[in-house]
């Protein structure tokens, strides 16, 4: 079976982009349905969801204690704020809306996780999903997306779970049908 997409130029700085945290066995952890069900039991949770300061600007967001050693975050969107396009560095996970509504635009490729800067993507590899309160979704270890609130007036909240905890995030670009790396994330430049 082919990737729905077409590489560039190998870039050779993409491969130091990896992290030995990255490399656990999915097995020794939960699994994305299980992510998901937690990140949908916590969705409900209205005390914790109450707690969490909204800031009008930016999203603001506290981590939380995940289930078998997966980190989760309860983060607050305002509106008309997004990630842009990411990845999870090779972790699986989930999230659900506590409250509002998210959009989130996805590829339905995977996509390979190091060796290019600029990919070409096929016809068809978009994938769109709005998911308001009480909704949730889980993914696979090469899931690529960008998550927003569209709203112009109203905050949304969401959780999110991964396991293993995210060694990196890397930041991507989209312009038409051109995804380009931008910038690979460290946890020390989110926590």
């Amino acid at each position: 079976m082919s990737l729905p997409v077409r590489t560039s130029a190998p870039d050779t700085t993409a491969s130091t982009a990896t992290s030995p945290s990255a490399a656990v066995s999915p097995a020794s952890g939960p699994t994305p349905a299980e992510l998901l069900d937690f990140v949908r039991r916590t969705a409900t949770d209205t005390e914790l969801i109450s707690s969490l300061p909204l800031d009008p600007e930016g999203r603001t967001w506290i981590r939380l204690d995940g289930p078998a050693g997966s980190e989760a975050w309860l983060i607050g969107w305002p509106p008309g704020t997004g990630t842009g396009w990411h990845d999870h560095g090779g972790s699986h996970g989930a999230f659900a809306t506590a409250a509002g509504a998210l959009k989130e635009d996805s590829l339905a490729a995977r996509l390979p996780t190091e060796g290019w800067k600029t990919l070409e993507l096929a016809e068809g590899v978009d994938r769109e999903r709005k998911l308001t309160a009480g909704e949730g979704r889980a993914f696979g270890r090469h899931h690529v997306h960008e998550v927003r609130n569209e709203s112009g007036a109203e905050h949304a909240i969401s959780v999110h779970a991964y396991f293993p905890p995210l060694p990196l995030m890397r930041r991507y670009s989209r312009t038409g049908a051109v995804l380009r790396l931008e910038h690979v994330e460290r946890p020390e430049e989110w926590q």
